[in-house]
C-alpha cells in the first residue's frame, strides 16, 4: 500500500510537469498520450530509485536526467533533452552561446548594460544563460524575453524578486530552470526593450513570476 507522503509528492509532481511546462497559443493534439507518458516515466524513475539502479536517482525524471553527469557543468546543454510532458519540445538556447550574467543590478529596461540578465534576454541569437555566482536580481521592470533563451540557475541561487518579474510573449523556445522567482510586482506604463533593435510603451503588468500570452515550446521547471 501507498503511504501519503509518496500519493502526496506524486500528485504534487504530476501538477508541476502537467502545469508549468504547458504554454501553447495552439491546441496540443492527444493530451491524454502526453499525460501518460509523463506519468509512466515518473513510475520508472521511483522505482528505480527504490530499487538502488541509480546512485544518483532522485524520483523526478527531468533531474534523473542531468544529475547522472557527474560533468553536468560542463554539459549544461544536455538539460534540453530533458524535458518530459508539455513542453519537452522547447531547446531554449541550446543552439547559442553560453551567457554568463555577471551583474545582478543596474537594471535598465530600456538600455541594458552587458553582464545583466536583461541585456542577455533580448538578444536575438540563442542564448543559454547562467550566472557566475548567488545573487538577487530586482527588475525596475518586466523582464521581456526573446525566443531562444535558456535561464539556468543550477549551482547557484538566484531569486528574481522585490519587482515586476518575467514575460513571455509571442515568442518561442523558453526554458526556465532552477531559479527562485517570488515576491512579484506590477510594473508598467513606461519603455522597455524587448530586442536590441526595439523597445515600446508597456501598459501595466500583472505582477506574475512567469506571465505567458501567445508563447510556444515553453519549459518552466524548479522555479
Amino acid at each position: 500500500m501507498l503511504n501519503s507522503s509518496y500519493v502526496s509528492f506524486t500528485l504534487i509532481f504530476l501538477y508541476c510537469i502537467f502545469f508549468s511546462t504547458l504554454s501553447s497559443s495552439l491546441p496540443v493534439s492527444e493530451p491524454e498520450l502526453i499525460a501518460e507518458e509523463v506519468h509512466r516515466k515518473i513510475n520508472e524513475s521511483i522505482s528505480r530509485r527504490k530499487l538502488g539502479f541509480l546512485s544518483c536517482g532522485t524520483g523526478n525524471p527531468i533531474d534523473d536526467c542531468w544529475r547522472c553527469d557527474k560533468n553536468w557543468e560542463k554539459n549544461r546543454k544536455h538539460l534540453a533533452d530533458c524535458g518530459i510532458g508539455f513542453g519537452k519540445n522547447a531547446i531554449g538556447g541550446r543552439d547559442g552561446e553560453i551567457y554568463v550574467v555577471t551583474d545582478p543590478g543596474n537594471d535598465d529596461p530600456v538600455n541594458p548594460k552587458p553582464g545583466t540578465l536583461r541585456y542577455a534576454v533580448i538578444q536575438d541569437e540563442p542564448l543559454w544563460i547562467i550566472f557566475n555566482r548567488d545573487m538577487t536580481i530586482q527588475l525596475k521592470e518586466e523582464l521581456i524575453m526573446n525566443s531562444f533563451k535558456t535561464l539556468d540557475g543550477r549551482g547557484t541561487s538566484v531569486h528574481i524578486a522585490g519587482g515586476p518579474c518575467i514575460t513571455i510573449q509571442y515568442v518561442t523556445n523558453i526554458i526556465i530552470h532552477g531559479l527562485h522567482i517570488h515576491d512579484c510586482k506590477q510594473g508598467g506604463n513606461t519603455y522597455v526593450r524587448d530586442s536590441p533593435e526595439h523597445y515600446g510603451w508597456r501598459t501595466l503588468s500583472d505582477g506574475d513570476g512567469v506571465s505567458i500570452f501567445g508563447g510556444s515550446h515553453v519549459w518552466v521547471d524548479h522555479c
